[in-house]
């Protein structure tokens, strides 16, 4: 049985914009497992942009170092 598309809504699928917002909610997703980010430990910008900084660095060096490959 197939459904008919809800009124107003659009049928176009656009791949790449899915691709840019599926990456950004991975991130937060990620940034939101730091629990110094997640409780916002940081009530400061400047520190708590630095911590974003900081858990980014890591998650690159895990990437770039990590002993699986």
């Amino acid at each position: 049985m197939r459904r008919r598309p809800k009124i107003g809504l659009p049928r176009l699928f656009e791949r790449p914009r899915y691709q840019r917002r599926n990456v950004m909610k991975r991130l937060f997703g990620w940034l939101k497992e730091k629990r110094r980010l997640c409780t916002r430990y940081d009530k400061l910008t400047n520190s708590c942009h630095a911590m974003v900084t900081l858990a980014c660095i890591e998650r690159c060096l895990r990437i770039y170092f990590s002993d699986r490959a």
